[in-house]
Parts: C-alpha cells; sequence; structure tokens
C-alpha cells in the first residue's frame, strides 16, 4: 500500500463516477466482512457523500448497522477472481478473510479492514435514514477519508498503464468488462 495517495475529500467522488465494481468492507463487535457491491454512487460534494444498496439478507448489512461505518474499495482487474468470490459466498457462514486468504490492513479514520492492492479507498459513516435503509436497503454515507493509488489515480483522473492495473465493472453470471479507454473531448465554442 506504498502508493497511496490522498484524494482531497471534495474530489472523492471522482474515484466512483465510472460505476466500478466495489468491494466494501465493515467490522463490529470484533467480526469483520468483505463483500462485492455493484451499486455504489456519488451522491455529494461537500461533504463527500455516497449511497450504497445492502440487501437486508447480507451479513455485511448486519455489520454496518451494527458500527455505522463501512470502507468503499475499487479493486482492479487482477482482484476479479477474488470479487467474485467474496460476492458469491456468505461471511454469516465463514470468514472470507480466511478462507480466501486476503491480505488486509486497517482504515485510516473507521474501524473497519480494507483489502490490500485495490486501486482506491472511500472510508465511510453511516448518516441514519432508517426509513431508506428499510424500505428501499439505501444507505447514505459521509466519505471521511479518500485515497488511491497514485499509479492508477491522479491530478483528480484514472489513468491506467496497463490492463490488469484497471478497474473492473460486474454484469452477471461471473462475466465482468474492465474499464475502457480514457480520451479527452474539448468543449466546441458557441
Amino acid at each position: 500500500m506504498n502508493h497511496l495517495q490522498d484524494v482531497p475529500l471534495a474530489k472523492a467522488y471522482l474515484l466512483l463516477n465510472h460505476g466500478p465494481s466495489t468491494l466494501v468492507t465493515s467490522e463490529h463487535a470484533g467480526v469483520a466482512n468483505v463483500m462485492a457491491a455493484a451499486w455504489v454512487m456519488p451522491l455529494d460534494f461537500d461533504p463527500p457523500k455516497l449511497l450504497l444498496v445492502l440487501d437486508r439478507n447480507t451479513w455485511s448489512r448486519h455489520l454496518v448497522e451494527g458500527a455505522g461505518t463501512f470502507v468503499i474499495q475499487l479493486p482492479s482487474r487482477r482482484q476479479a477472481e477474488l470479487t467474485l468470490a467474496v460476492g458469491s459466498s456468505n461471511g454469516g457462514e465463514l470468514d472470507k478473510f480466511a478462507r480466501y486468504d486476503i491480505a488486509h490492513g486497517r482504515a485510516r479514520q473507521v474501524q473497519a479492514p480494507v483489502v490490500e492492492g485495490c486501486l482506491a479507498y472511500l472510508e465511510c459513516k453511516v448518516i441514519a435514514e432508517p426509513h431508506n435503509q428499510e424500505k428501499y436497503d439505501l444507505f447514505i454515507a459521509e466519505v471521511v477519508a479518500a485515497y488511491a493509488d497514485e499509479r492508477v489515480f491522479s491530478k483528480g483522473r484514472w489513468h491506467f498503464p496497463d490492463e490488469e492495473s484497471r478497474t473492473i465493472h460486474y454484469q452477471a453470471g461471473g462475466a465482468f468488462f474492465a474499464t475502457g479507454e480514457a480520451f479527452q473531448v474539448v468543449k466546441a465554442e458557441a
């Protein structure tokens, strides 16, 4: 995790704007879990907020409700197999960190593990909205820390040096695609 640089919180939304699959880590009462989540999106700039859909039947939901915090991580293409594995198993039935031999460290601002080797991290505190959580499984959270691998995200932009360092997007049935080629468009004068 040597190449991590802080991302200004007002720019944290740029880490999620391209809609990648994510890993969500959480911990409560000494029990930790990691799950895959595709339904995560930026919500606001200042303070930065995001939305996360957490089905009421997931083990992570129980931990997030207990702790009030979680971490969103952006895995790379080289972590697609891990992403599928943690998204296809139940943390209430097994310790995914042990079962899949997941290297991990600790979050900087919240009480949760972080999966080593991810491209970016957003540490979050839940903003309690019981109606949204119960009716829609929708969690609103404030981003309290954001950092990314400077080799793929710097100066507010994603730039992928190789195929294995791209963010991934889950379709279904084990099918992913990697983020494509970036290009710039100059706004035409009116």
